[in-house]
C-alpha cells in the first residue's frame, strides 16, 4: 500500500491486507508464519482473515513505535496508535525489535501508557510479553553498495527523510559553520507534500554545491554513497539508522549524535570517530575532517567491512530462517 495516509492504514490496512492473504492463501495455502511490522493493527488481521489463513505463527517486527515517537510541533497527543502497538504485542507469538535501545524505551514507557487506563490496565501480562522479545537486527542489501574513489572537492551526503524528527535545521547550522570551506553536498532524501522550510533554505543557499537534490533512485543512491566521504546524521528519533548503516556499508564515514540507537548499532571501536555529542562537536569535526580527509578514508574503509560483515542480509537472513521456522 502506499506509504501515505499512516493513521488511516493503522485502521485499513488489516481488512485490506486480509482480503490479499485469503487471494494468496486460495493460491499456494496457508502460511506457516506472519510477519507484520509495527504500522499493522496485528490482532485485527489475524481476526479478520482467520478463516483463510488458520493459524499461523505470529511476528511483531518494532522497527518504529508510536508510544515514544517524537510528536510533531503543535500535534496533540494521541493513545490510540501507541495502544495499537500495545495490542499487536501482546497478540503476537514473538516481538521482534531492530535495536535494545528501542525495545527498552518502549518496554518504559509501556507501564505509563497503560497505567493511564482507568481500570483492566493490562500491567501483569507485560512479563510475558516482554519474554517473547528478541532484538533483530534490519539486514541490509549490500551487492550494491561498493567502495568507490571518493569526490575531489569532498562529497557531504543528507540521506534522510525531510521531516522534523531528523532535525534538518542542525545539519544546516552545521553546513553554514563550514561555508568557508571547500566541499559538496548531496541531498537524497525521501520528500512528501510539506517540506520543513530548511529544505528550500539549503537548496537556496548551497545551490552551487548541490550535485545531487531529490529522491535518487537505487542505482544512484549507491553511486553518490560510494562518492561520498561523509554521511550526516542529526535525527531527533532513530530506532536502528538504516541509511546510515548503507552509508558506512558502501565506505562513507558516518557522523552520528551519541544517543538514540547509534551506539548499540556501530562498533565501539568506532565510537571516537563516527559519535558527536553537541552541535558544536559536529561542526568541529566536519571542520577537522574536511581539512585533511585522507586518514578518515581508511577510517571509513574499515568500518565499512565490520558494517557489511554485521548487517547484510546474507549474515542476518539465515537467522530470520531459523527463528521463524523454529516458531512455526
Amino acid at each position: 500500500m502506499e506509504a501515505r495516509f499512516w493513521k488511516w492504514r493503522m485502521f485499513g490496512a488489516p481488512t485490506t491486507l486480509a482480503q490479499e492473504a485469503e487471494r494468496l492463501a486460495a493460491e499456494v495455502g496457508q502460511p506457516d508464519a506472519v510477519v507484520a511490522t509495527d504500522m499493522l493493527d496485528l490482532p485485527g488481521f489475524l481476526g479478520r482473515a482467520r478463516r483463510a489463513i488458520g493459524d499461523p505463527a505470529s511476528v511483531l517486527y518494532m522497527h518504529e513505535n508510536q508510544l515514544t515517537y517524537p510528536l510533531a510541533e503543535g500535534a496533540a497527543e494521541d493513545l490510540t496508535y501507541a495502544f495499537m502497538n500495545w495490542q499487536s504485542m501482546e497478540a503476537a507469538d514473538a516481538v521482534w525489535w531492530n535495536s535494545a535501545f528501542h525495545r527498552d524505551e518502549v518496554l518504559r514507557s509501556l507501564p505509563v501508557l497503560l497505567g493511564r487506563f482507568p481500570d483492566h490496565r493490562h500491567g501483569e501480562l507485560l512479563p510475558t510479553v516482554e519474554a517473547r522479545m528478541r532484538v533483530m537486527p534490519v539486514g541490509i542489501e549490500v551487492g550494491d553498495l561498493q567502495e568507490g574513489p571518493k569526490d575531489d572537492p569532498p562529497l557531504l551526503l543528507w540521506n534522510h527523510r525531510w521531516e522534523y524528527d531528523k532535525d534538518p535545521a542542525a545539519f544546516l547550522a552545521a553546513l553554514e559553520s563550514i561555508d568557508d570551506l571547500d566541499w559538496r553536498l548531496a541531498l537524497c532524501g525521501e520528500r512528501f507534500a510539506t517540506l520543513p522550510s530548511e529544505r528550500d533554505v539549503a537548496a537556496d543557499r548551497f545551490a552551487d554545491r548541490i550535485v545531487h537534490d531529490g529522491y535518487a533512485d537505487r542505482a544512484t543512491y549507491a553511486g553518490l554513497l560510494a562518492r561520498s566521504l561523509l554521511a550526516v546524521s542529526t535525527a531527533r528519533q532513530e530506532f536502528f539508522g538504516i541509511s546510515m548503516v548503507e552509508a558506512a556499508a558502501a565506505g562513507a564515514l558516518p557522523l552520528l549524535p551519541d544517543r538514540l540507537a547509534y551506539p548499540e548499532v556501530f562498533p565501539a571501536a568506532h565510537h571516537d570517530a563516527v559519535l558527536y555529542r553537541s552541535s558544536e562537536e559536529l561542526q568541529d569535526r566536519l571542520r577537522h575532517i574536511l581539512r585533511a580527509p585522507a586518514p578518515w578514508r581508511r577510517v571509513a574503509g574499515d568500518l565499512a567491512g565490520e558494517v557489511r560483515a554485521l548487517y547484510a542480509w546474507e549474515v542476518l537472513g539465515p537467522r530470520y530462517d531459523e527463528f521463524l521456522e523454529e516458531l512455526a
